[in-house]
This record gives C-alpha cells, sequence and structure tokens, in this order.
C-alpha cells in the first residue's frame, strides 16, 4: 500500500480501512465522501467541524488509502463497513453522518440499516432512486447518452493530465501542504474509481433504498446545490436545464420532508461535485444547527 499522507488504517471486515480524524466530544461527524472521492477531500470540513465534536472521514475500501476491494458494492456492504470501521476505531456513536452525493445515498442505507446508531443527518445533494421519473424526457436520453463503455474509456493524455491537475491544485489550494499533492497525484491515477463506484446506482443501490424502509425519526437536512450541472450547460438549453434541476430539488425537498424534523436548504455558489470546497461555510451552519438540535432532544 501506498504510504497515507495523514490519519490511520483499521481493521474492518477483513481489509485495512484509511479514517482519519480530529476533535473530541459527540455525537461525532462521519462524513461519507461522493463516489470517486475520498476522505482527505474533506480536510476543511474536518478541521473546522472538529472545533464543535468529533469529526471523522476515510476511505471506503476500494478508494483512497484503504484496501482493494472489487468495484462496484452494494450500499448495504458500505454501510456494514462504515459500522465496523467506526467501531474498530472506537469512536462510539450515535453519530451525525454527512454524506456528499452517492456517499449521501450509502448514508441512508446506513440509517435504515441501523437507526438507533444514527444522531442526525446531513445531505449534500444527494442522488435519489426517483430521479430518472422526476427528471425531463431529454435529460433522461442525454444521460443514457453520455453512459461510457465503462471498459472502453481511453486513457488520459498527459495534456489532460495537466491540465486536470493546475485545476485540482488550484482547487485545493487551502489544503496543507502534507496531503494537498498527494490527493491531486491520486485523483489523478485513480480517476476510474468514481466511474467504477457508480456502475450499480440506478439498477441495484437505488432499489436498495427503495426498498429499505423510512428513515429515523432524527434531525436531518438536505443541501441543494444551486448552481448548474455543468454537464447540462453543454448539452442541454437554459429552460430544459432549469426544468432538470426543479426536479432534483423537488426530490431533495421530499427526502427533507419524509422526517418530521427534515429541513432542505439551497446553497448558493455551489455545484454538485465540490459543494463542500466551494461553499463550506453552509455545511458546517448546518452542521452546527444539527448538533444543537441533537443536544436539544
Amino acid at each position: 500500500m501506498r504510504t497515507m499522507p495523514r490519519g490511520e488504517l483499521v481493521e474492518a471486515g477483513g481489509r485495512r480501512i484509511a479514517l482519519y480524524r480530529a476533535g473530541r466530544g459527540g455525537p461525532p461527524v462521519v462524513f461519507v465522501p461522493g463516489a470517486g472521492l475520498v476522505g482527505l477531500e474533506y480536510d476543511n470540513l474536518v478541521r473546522a467541524a472538529s472545533e464543535l465534536t468529533t469529526a471523522v472521514t476515510y476511505d471506503r475500501a476500494g478508494t483512497g488509502w484503504s484496501d482493494d476491494a472489487d468495484l462496484p458494492r452494494t450500499a448495504a456492504d458500505v454501510a456494514a463497513e462504515l459500522r465496523e470501521t467506526l467501531r474498530a476505531a472506537d469512536i462510539p456513536g450515535p453519530y451525525v453522518l454527512a454524506g456528499h452525493s452517492m456517499g449521501a445515498v450509502y448514508a441512508r442505507r446506513f440509517a435504515q440499516l441501523f437507526p438507533s446508531d444514527v444522531a442526525g443527518l446531513l445531505f449534500l445533494d444527494p442522488g435519489h432512486e426517483d430521479i430518472l421519473r422526476h427528471l425531463p424526457a431529454e435529460v433522461v436520453a442525454l444521460n443514457e447518452r453520455m453512459k461510457p463503455t465503462w471498459d472502453a474509456l481511453p486513457e488520459l493524455t498527459p495534456e489532460q493530465i495537466e491540465a486536470s491537475r493546475t485545476a485540482l491544485l488550484r482547487l485545493y489550494a487551502q489544503w496543507p501542504d502534507d496531503i494537498r499533492a498527494p490527493l491531486v497525484e491520486h485523483r489523478l491515477e485513480h480517476w476510474r474509481t468514481g466511474l467504477r463506484e457508480g456502475r450499480n446506482l440506478e439498477d441495484e443501490v437505488y432499489a436498495e433504498l427503495a426498498a429499505g424502509g423510512p428513515l429515523p425519526d432524527v434531525p436531518l437536512i438536505v443541501l441543494s446545490a444551486a448552481d448548474k450541472n455543468p454537464l447540462w450547460v453543454q448539452h442541454m438549453p437554459p429552460e430544459l436545464i432549469e426544468r432538470a434541476h426543479d426536479g432534483v430539488h423537488a426530490l431533495h425537498a421530499a427526502i427533507a420532508a419524509s422526517v418530521p424534523r427534515g429541513e432542505r436548504r439551497l446553497v448558493a455558489g455551489a455545484s454538485h461535485q465540490y459543494l463542500h470546497v466551494q461553499q463550506p461555510e453552509p455545511v458546517l451552519a448546518a452542521l452546527r444547527d444539527l448538533l444543537h438540535r441533537v443536544a436539544a432532544g
């Protein structure tokens, strides 16, 4: 295994899982990365949240500095692995789970399977099992056309790699020097990981959620990115993009309305993949509110 720039390795499920923690107190906040992202990409949130409570993030098996695993995986497998990792690391629950994108899908599955281990939920621009039924037909067709042939994707050219390196170094300019360069090089080397993780999202993972039952009655905040999807902007007219985002936001509102103490908030100046980098303050404000609500009962 490559040398970790920071963190620790925790034995869970027969694998070593890379875990990053800071702060103390409870309930612990656990950041669940989006598909293709790793724990260190949430370092800004971990450092800030550690001033409030114990803050944790990690690399799922098959990602980051954790041991390899066959991808894709079921949401139940991912949820069980996270639970075992937290217990092996002696981080007691219940937890405030903060899941981003596909990480929010995994966090929802965790909450369905282990409701007593959940104190609160924060979803950053989450996916939803009904998404294809809430998008305009033209957007669904575009989604199908844009799906790559997984095993036939060409390698990145040297020019693409260098352009991506420049963009990522700029994106993570505020990250500490000891993790910034290793994080960027990891992303460049393992850019296919997110594609592999997401291969079973629409046909398997969403079915798990749909059949998994309700969320526990805990405080919940859903954050929706207000900026337009860059892929849609390249391929669709503005009116269609607006309708597509209306569908996404309606589903986010439905997640929030599914529990008595749910709330949805729109985050301006943020797009889907990097909401937590572009606008960390609304994320931290939501966490502070959730921790206050949890403490108040």
